[in-house]
Parts: structure tokens; sequence; C-alpha cells
């Protein structure tokens, strides 16, 4: 019989089993809020009283869970870089080559590396350099280190055949001069400048760095790199040496610089690395090599090998590389020893009208050789950026590449890397994936993340709840 009007309590039942629910509901949806989403925690999060982080993209959230003890983590937030805005990537428009894989920027390392946070343009003493008319320069001092002017020094460009000397480096560095390569079909048929490497023909390891230097040969690059152990191999070495040296603007996509998919260097990178090169015996004596006898193949019979590079003959030349691209336009690098001093002077993005371009280097160097040995900067030594600075010139891994793009005629350049271990000395370090804007995020805490603590802890206690209600109404 019910009696209409008043509601029925069914005996046993006690109002305490609906708190219980209650709680255990709230608190697995607070265990929830606290689960690892999409976005970055921020904040600091206790197992032992309130937490508040964001779990997702969506907003903040703020639990309670009761415990003993105490867990506290705070999880860094990302600082954004203050460099130079607009350098952190080449200029468009993009080459074909550089549309088919999307490739996020070099990381931009902040302090700049040598001290060099120029964005425009500065000089040691009261008198300026020539105008030159390419985007970037640098003109330093090789034995001190001392950089004696620059303009966008670390801006993002294509380098084009320049990054052969990086090539150059690692293939003395790990293969015998006097191997022996044979030539193939695919050697022949690289786009751009080459040296002359057909099917068959058989070339000493020499011999191919003298056609990759001299005559800037995107033939004798593939050959290179195919000894190497292939591409990705190559452009590993490369940029690991690269990231050695310091120069944390450079990222090669092909060995021979033909355009690809997220390449880039700066003036400042190409000064370290031809110092570098310098200092290799046998690549210092190839940039100063007038010409040499270079084998022919099949039916077609050996031919003299001359040197391109316009600045040799220049008294007191050291040597020097040039390069051209479409998208890169025209860049060089070159050294001059007088009076007992060497300077090097890199120009990238460059045009050679109305004055040639090795006309520009020249005049930067003789502006040099009188300007005070004091700098703006420095060349920094190799193995010298260590730490968070080296960790932020690690690159992404780019796609890899054939090395058989490019586009316009001569010398063609660009590069792309991977994660790689040192091949020519030093330690290397693994690539890191790069922002779009070039910014690194703190590395995360290896340990389990404080928002998934506190909800797996909220979830825990809910559960417990609702346990303890059940047993206090079965025992009622």
């Amino acid at each position: 019989m019910t009696t209409t009007g008043h509601p029925v309590r069914r005996r046993g039942v006690r109002t305490p089993l609906l708190p219980g629910l209650l709680v255990a509901t709230l608190l697995c949806a607070t265990g929830a809020a606290f689960a690892p989403g999409t976005g970055a925690a921020q904040g600091t999060v206790s197992a032992a009283g309130t937490g508040v982080g964001a779990g997702s993209e969506s907003g903040w959230a703020v639990g309670t869970a009761a415990g003993t003890g105490s867990l506290s983590t705070t999880v860094p937030a990302v600082t954004p870089a203050a460099p130079c805005p607009g350098q952190e990537i080449p200029p468009g428009p993009p080459a074909k080559e550089e549309t088919g894989a999307a490739v996020a920027p070099l990381p931009v390392p902040d302090p700049a590396v040598g001290g060099l946070a120029v964005c425009t343009e500065a000089h040691a003493g009261a008198v300026p350099p020539p105008p030159v008319g390419v985007a970037s320069y640098v003109v330093a001092d090789l034995d001190s280190g001392a950089v004696l002017a620059a303009r966008s020094p670390h801006a993002r460009q294509r380098p084009a055949s320049t990054i052969k000397l990086l090539l150059a480096m690692v293939a003395s560095d790990l293969l015998p001069p006097e191997r022996v390569v044979v030539g193939t079909v695919e050697d022949g048929r690289v786009d751009g400048s080459r040296a002359g490497i057909g099917p068959g023909g058989r070339y000493t390891v020499d011999q191919l760095l003298h056609g990759l230097l001299m005559a800037s040969g995107n033939d004798a690059a593939h050959a290179l790199a195919r000894e190497l152990g292939g591409v990705p191999a190559t452009l590993a070495a490369m940029q690991d040496t690269a990231r050695h040296l310091g120069a944390l603007d450079t990222r090669p996509a092909t060995p021979s610089g033909l355009d690809g998919p997220g390449s880039s260097s700066s003036a400042y990178d190409l000064a370290l690395i031809l110092r570098a090169a310098l200092e290799r015996p046998q690549v210092a004596a190839i940039l100063l090599t007038p010409s040499i006898p270079f084998p022919g193949f099949a039916d077609r019979p050996g031919f003299e090998l001359g040197n391109d590079d316009q600045l040799l003959g220049t008294p007191g030349f050291l040597g020097g590389k040039n390069g051209f691209t479409d998208a890169a336009r025209h860049t060089f690098v070159g050294a001059l020893e007088r009076d007992g001093r060497r300077l090097v002077v890199a120009l990238v993005r460059g045009e050679p009208r109305p004055v040639r371009m090795v006309d520009q280097a020249r005049a930067l160097l003789d502006w040099g050789f009188g300007a005070p040995a004091a700098g703006i900067g420095t060349l920094v030594e190799p193995g010298s950026v260590t730490g968070p600075q080296a960790a932020m010139g690690a690159g992404p891994a780019g796609p890899g590449s054939n090395g058989s793009g490019g586009s316009g005629s001569g010398d063609l350049g660009r590069s792309d890397p991977g994660r790689s271990e040192r091949a020519a000395g030093g330690a290397g370090a693994l690539d890191d994936p790069a922002s779009p804007s070039g910014v690194v995020p703190p590395a995360p805490d290896a340990g389990v993340p404080a928002a998934a603590v506190v909800g797996g802890v909220a979830v825990v206690v809910g559960l417990v709840a609702l346990l303890v209600a059940r047993l206090r109404w079965r025992r009622r």
C-alpha cells in the first residue's frame, strides 16, 4: 500500500550513498581533466592538495586529491628565442625541388653563435666597409677569429655549391685518397655543373675531390656520396661536421649543393667551414691547384681539369669556393693572406652586376686588411659550442635525396640532414624536432607527468569513496 504525496524510503538505503556516488563522479572527472592532453602542461601540480594544469588546449583544470606525501613537478613553459625576425629561413620564392616535402626551419640559437646578434650591419673601427650587393656577408680574421664586419651574418640563405666544402672535409676524413671509384650512369646524369665523370671510368678519391672543388662537379659529389654509404649517410656526416664546427645555421639537402627541402647556411657558417677546410692539407692543396690531368671513360680520352675559382691567382690566395643556383643566387667564400694576416670573406645571395662577386669579395678583403684587429664578434673554435646552444642547432630529420634535383645552370645548391653521430671528430648529438618558429621546446621531464599522477590519484580516491559508501549501506 502506498501513501499518495509522500516519497517511499526503502529500508536500509541511506543518504550517504548519494554523496559517495557524487564524490566518486567528481573525482573521476577531475582525474580525466588532469589526464595528458594535446596541450603542454604549465604550472605546478601536487598529489596532495590542489593541482592546476593545462591538460589540453581547451583551458585550465583544477582538482583536489587527498593523500599522504607530496609530489610536485614544475613543467617549464616555452620561451621564444629573440634573434632577427624574418631571417630563420631562406627567402622565397622556393625552387621547385624545395616544394616536395615540408621541412621545419632549423632552431635559431639564442644567444647567437660567436656573439654576433647582428640583424643588419656592424663593423670594427670608424671606417665602414665598401658597399656590396649581397644579402649577407662576413669578414673575419682566420687566426684570431675576430669578425671585423658583418651584414646579417646569421641570416639563413641557400649555400649553393659552397656546401661542397663540407662534403670535401667528410670525404677527406673518411676515404683513403688512393681508393678507386668506378663511375656510373647516374653520376653522369646529375644536373648542373660536372667534372666529366662517366660510366666505367676509374677515379681515385683524390681525383674526385679535385673534380668536386676545382670544377664544382655535381657528378663527383654523387660518386663520393655513394662511396660514403649513400646520400642519407653523407648528409648526416656533413651536418654533424657543421654542428661540430659551430655552424648551426647550416643544413645540407644534397651533397653537391643542388636545391632541396630545408637547405640553409649563412655567411657566418661559410666562414667557419672554409677555415676548417683550410686546416685539412689535402683539401687546402686542391683549392690552390690550377689544373690537373683528369681520366676519361669509355671511348672518351682524358683531359685537363681546370680550377674555376676566380680569386685563384690573386697574391696571397689561400683557397675558396663559389656557387650558384636560380634560388640561391650567387655565393662565394674565399681567403687571402697579406703581411702575415689571414682574412676570410663570405658572401651569400649576391648579384654579379654591376660588380662581379669576386671583385666585391676583394673590396671587402682590402677593407679588412686595414681594419682594427679587435672585432665585433668571433669565429668560434670547433667543438666549443656545446650544451643547450648546440642542441638548438640540431635540426629535424629531413627527407632523403637522390642528389639529382636542381635548378638553373652552373653550380647548384641546397641540403638537408637527419640524426647522426660525428663522422669527422667530436661527439654527435641526436637531432631534435624544430617548431615552425625555429624554437625548440624544453625537453619534458623523463618521469611520469605530474598531471597524470594527480589524475590517477583522483580516480583511486573516487573509487574508494564509492566502495566505502556501499559497505556502509550493506552494514545498515
